[in-house]
């Protein structure tokens, strides 16, 4: 009397308390979540945390579309089992060989009864339809059934992922509050008091370190450097009191007790906001990297590779961007005047964009989640010994990349982004205190309308010839907003939606 030809009843021969029962223990769970995410975004609300509030609401968004996800499988299921090809179609591009199969509807083992009762099952459910056209159903029930349960977990474990990322990371970055703490003092101390002293650059500590020394002259031995320095004190108090010397120097002249170590806390919160969510061009890495799983190329074996070999790059990269401010100083001073302050500037990333970097995490952190996903769904799902999931050859060395990514992402990449993307041309929005943001984006926008309507009254009262001039124009998209020639950096979603 099943439906689906599987073992059971229908609904409608199922005993009403059964039902009650399982809804009760479903409605429960998802309320339970529902509140706790809700009294979450209270709490963070209530502490003036509105980035890590957008976060949790990203978090909400994936929820949903997991949701939906579900929704359309339970709808189309029916349907798609329905779609009908002929059996030469289904033996190319698989996953498993056809004889591993073949040997399980042969010789069924214990440790092989949930994989056979999938085939048995789409066997029976093909018999009324697509057995009667000599064709095979194009995705069977079960099939869905895993994809559904593949997605939810990665959406999970890149979330959980993510959430650990900026917790550990986040926690190395408030280490160095004490060095912000001294620098403050010793600065308030010294602010009534203005005394001429003179710099000898190359015997400054962060000088010797990063410029001086053997091969820090040389490109490809500085390179070298840099890749070995993300793994041991990536970030030391040097490098912390000049960059953010020249931060201070180049954005903030003149206050020299700002709370750069704040800040910088702001800000990665607010980046992390756009790291939690799985973006469209993930899911399309998903689809590609489905479809390459064939028997045989051990895909997710050589793809484990492309986030650890990024990781590396982007360590490399901003290690190689604070000796560049070194050599910029050192190559043209011997003394200066005051403190040691480097030049912040776009010319040091990659594309002249600080902002690239934040995208390779993002991939990062997505790309080691997918491999840890498919580890724990196959292990799950088909057990230790599917064929999917390879020889233990190709597992374990899997999983140390992961979790090497996972440590060194979050105590090493992360609080280096997190200091060296400050040197960029521009500073972040973050630097002024959300309601100081909100007041002086309002006002860039009312006078931007304001000189937009200006400029088209005084264009009609002389017979609307000619454009309007470059000085009135404010041009531009929305990258940030220009006040007294200080360059406001925008997230480009807030400049979509005003």
């Amino acid at each position: 009397m099943g439906g689906d030809g599987g073992e059971g009843t229908s609904l409608e021969f199922t005993p009403t308390w059964v039902v009650a029962a399982v809804c009760t223990v479903f409605v429960g769970i998802s309320l339970a979540l529902e509140r706790l995410l809700h009294y979450a975004g209270k709490k963070l609300k209530k502490e003036g945390r509105k980035p890590l509030f957008e976060a949790l609401q990203k978090v909400k968004e994936e929820l949903m579309l997991l949701g939906f996800i579900s929704l359309l499988l339970s709808v189309c299921q029916d349907r798609i089992v329905k779609i009908c090809v002929t059996e030469n179609t289904m033996e190319h591009f698989l996953p498993c060989p056809l004889k591993v199969k073949q040997e399980m509807i042969d010789h069924p083992k214990s440790e092989h009864l949930p994989t056979l009762r999938h085939l048995l099952k789409k066997k029976e459910s093909s018999v009324g339809y697509c057995a009667r056209k000599n064709k095979v159903p194009l995705l069977s029930g079960a099939a869905l059934h895993h994809l559904h349960i593949f997605i939810f977990i990665l959406a999970l474990v890149h979330v959980t992922f993510s959430v650990l990322t900026i917790v550990f990371g986040g926690f190395k970055i408030r280490q160095w509050k004490h060095w912000e703490t001294s620098i403050r003092q010793e600065n308030t101390n010294t602010s009534t008091v203005q005394e001429l002293t003179i710099t000898d650059v190359r015997n400054h500590d962060f000088i010797r370190k990063r410029f001086l020394g053997f091969g820090k002259r040389s490109a490809l031995l500085g390179w070298l450097y840099s890749f070995f320095k993300q793994f041991y004190g990536s970030v030391t108090q040097p490098d912390y009191v000049v960059l953010r010397s020249g931060f201070i120097t180049t954005h903030c002249k003149g206050n020299r007790i700002f709370n750069f170590h704040k800040y910088m806390i702001r800000a990665l919160e607010d980046d992390f906001r756009k790291v939690v969510g799985i973006s469209w061009y993930l899911w399309i890495f998903v689809i590609i990297f489905m479809l390459l799983n064939v028997n045989g190329w051990h895909t997710y074996f050589w793809i484990a590779f492309v986030p650890l070999i990024l990781l590396l790059a982007v360590g490399t990269k901003l290690e190689h961007i604070i000796i560049q401010l070194a050599h910029e100083v050192a190559e043209k001073h011997v003394a200066i005047e005051g403190e040691l302050a480097v030049k912040p500037s776009d010319d040091h990333f990659w594309f002249h964009r600080p902002k690239m970097v934040l995208l390779f995490i993002h991939f990062i952190l997505f790309q080691n989640a997918f491999e840890i996903a498919f580890f724990f769904w196959i292990l799950v799902q088909f057990g230790f010994s599917s064929c999917i999931m390879e020889k233990l050859v190709y597992i374990i060395p899997r999983l140390i990349i992961g979790a090497f990514i996972q440590v060194l992402c979050s105590y090493s990449t992360l609080p280096l982004y997190a200091l060296v993307t400050q040197m960029g041309s521009s500073f972040k929005k973050a630097i002024f205190d959300e309601h100081v943001q909100v007041g002086l984006i309002t006002w860039a926008q009312k006078a931007k309308r304001k000189r937009a309507l200006n400029v088209a009254i005084n264009d009609s009262e002389h017979g609307g010839g000619g454009g309007s001039s470059p000085r009135h124009g404010g041009g531009g998209g929305g990258g940030g907003v220009e006040l007294e020639g200080i360059r406001i950096a925008r997230d480009p979603q807030q400049s979509r939606n005003p």
